[in-house]
């Protein structure tokens, strides 16, 4: 298995990803390899520094561009074809070759690394548009919630295929027997929502396979409604931001609240703190898989730091070892419900 992962995307690359690079060396298997894709000679002073034993299992190539954040992704994809990006999506397509990687990794430009997916290792059979699946951690387990930035403007068809993709990957990886899908939307009756939120409904409606609970509603995300919820990217990445810019302002309230009343409370809650963070914390589940790639594409958040990186490798070894991607062709060349791209 080759891994290609992204060195100079994210808010701190390169230092943070290739710590998490060489941290995740570790993880990797006997026929295993991690190439690092970005700047040769940072890449280099990193793993002298670091003074690994076992060097063979990573493989350097040299990128002279980087896509920033904020750059639009076509013109990037377009302007910059030496970028880490751009390559690593080249070692991950259909024409790589020898070199051929399995994965791709990035913390960087998301647009641009979902573009570069896309031209590069195309789309699985069946599948219209992939979509970014990210996991939600709550008190009753993890939710899939899915797309939260690949398509903001997605038809009907592309949501409920996200609904049967996001169903196998949180029954694969996740372990959820027989996941719940919803779509998020504004009320629990029927007769709300928009025009996309209604006819994805009677396309899942009418999916056999699909264990589909109805709509739910933001509040019930996090109430063991649905372990798979679906929405259109722009909302889905509201709704991701939203949630881990509240959960981290309520443990930092809650932390300061308790160490003004009793500075020596807050010292032995601390530990207890830390474990409940760590459970929820959006760094230990690593990557978000782009569902409906011919290939194997991590997106990490733009934060991300060495530990983010190493679980995105760990995350992927687990997707590939699941086989998500033979699961998801099979699911569609068997299903009963045909998802018209024009719907």
């Amino acid at each position: 298995m080759r891994i290609a992962v992204d060195v100079m995307g994210g808010d701190d690359a390169p230092d943070a990803i290739l710590a998490g690079c060489l941290d995740a060396v570790e993880l990797l298997g006997q026929d295993d390899t991690l190439v690092l894709v970005g700047d040769e000679e940072v890449i280099r002073e990193a793993i002298a520094e670091r003074g690994l034993p076992d060097e063979s299992r990573l493989e350097i190539v040299p990128t002279t561009q980087v896509i920033e954040m904020g750059e639009s992704p076509v013109s990037a994809i377009r302007d910059k074809p030496d970028s880490s990006i751009v390559v690593m999506g080249k070692l991950c397509g259909r024409k790589a070759g020898k070199n051929k990687c399995d994965v791709m990794i990035s913390a960087g430009n998301t647009g641009a690394c979902v573009a570069a997916s896309q031209m590069s290792m195309r789309r699985l059979p069946g599948v219209h548009r992939p979509g970014i699946a990210i996991t939600l951690p709550t008190m009753h387990g993890p939710v899939v919630l899915c797309d939260v930035g690949a398509n903001p403007e997605p038809r009907p068809s592309h949501l409920y295929q996200y609904a049967k993709m996001s169903q196998i990957y949180a029954h694969e990886v996740h372990g959820i027997e027989n996941p719940r899908v919803a779509i998020l939307s504004i009320g629990g009756e029927e007769n709300k929502g928009n025009a996309l939120v209604k006819d994805t409904n009677e396309y899942c409606k009418k999916d056999p396979d699909l264990n589909y609970v109805g709509y739910c509603e933001g509040r019930e995300l996090f109430k063991d409604k649905a372990d798979v919820v679906v929405c259109e990217g722009f909302t889905g990445n509201v709704v991701l931001k939203l949630s881990e810019g509240l959960s981290k302002g309520l443990f930092e309230m809650i932390a300061q609240e308790v160490f003004e009343i009793d500075p020596e409370l807050a010292m032995q809650f601390e530990p207890v703190v830390k474990r409940i963070w760590k459970k929820y914390d959006y760094h230990e589940y690593g990557g978000a898989p782009l569902l409906g790639a011919n290939g194997i594409c991590l997106i990490c958040h733009g934060s991300s730091e060495a530990r983010t990186i190493k679980n995105a490798v760990r995350a992927a070894i687990s997707y590939m070892e699941h086989h998500v991607n033979e699961a998801i062709v099979s699911a569609f060349e068997n299903s009963e419900v045909v998802a018209e791209e024009s719907a």
